[in-house]
């Protein structure tokens, strides 16, 4: 059986920056009764509090912070970028461990936005570009979706589990 990493935001949990959580999901919550859900909050996982200072990545590009060209700053200016990082990097081990190949993480989060992302201005601009354990799991060859796209995501798992029964 596929399993599939999952923010823990989406699953009703408060780790969300402001302590508050989304979901549940429908799909989601048939997953975790299947056995599917691996869970993780890249942010707390990385060693942040709940609740947590807003933080954002100049331009949306956490690939960038990936590569050292990027920080990840608070709204009061701190910088949280090992945090990230730390974060992107229990995800990957995550997705060792459990040979995951699909993601579904929290839009527009610094850690987990797979398509759009805030511009670092604190604003409310919305810019194209991903979060740092989003671009982490892309590059490790993860299939990243995000709540948006629950749809497109139950596709791309039937996908993978054809894919393995052939």
């Amino acid at each position: 059986m596929q399993k599939i990493l999952v923010s823990r935001c989406l699953l009703g949990q408060p780790v969300r920056y402001d302590g508050g959580a989304h979901g549940p999901f429908d799909l989601l919550q048939r997953w975790q009764a299947e056995g599917r859900v691996v869970a993780l909050c890249p942010e707390v996982a990385g060693g942040l509090p709940t609740p947590r200072a807003p933080a954002e990545i100049a331009g949306g590009q956490g690939a960038r912070v990936l590569d050292g060209q990027l920080a990840v700053l608070t709204m009061d200016g701190e910088d949280v970028t090992a945090a990230f990082v730390e974060g992107a990097e229990q995800a990957l081990a995550l997705v060792r461990q459990h040979g995951i190949r699909l993601a579904l993480l929290k839009a527009r989060s610094p850690s987990c936005g797979n398509r759009e992302n805030y511009d670092g201005s604190f604003s409310g601009t919305k810019v194209a570009g991903e979060g740092v354990t989003a671009a982490a799991l892309r590059r490790a060859g993860v299939q990243v979706f995000s709540e948006e796209e629950l749809p497109t995501a139950e596709a791309a798992l039937r996908k993978l589990e054809e894919q393995s029964l052939a």
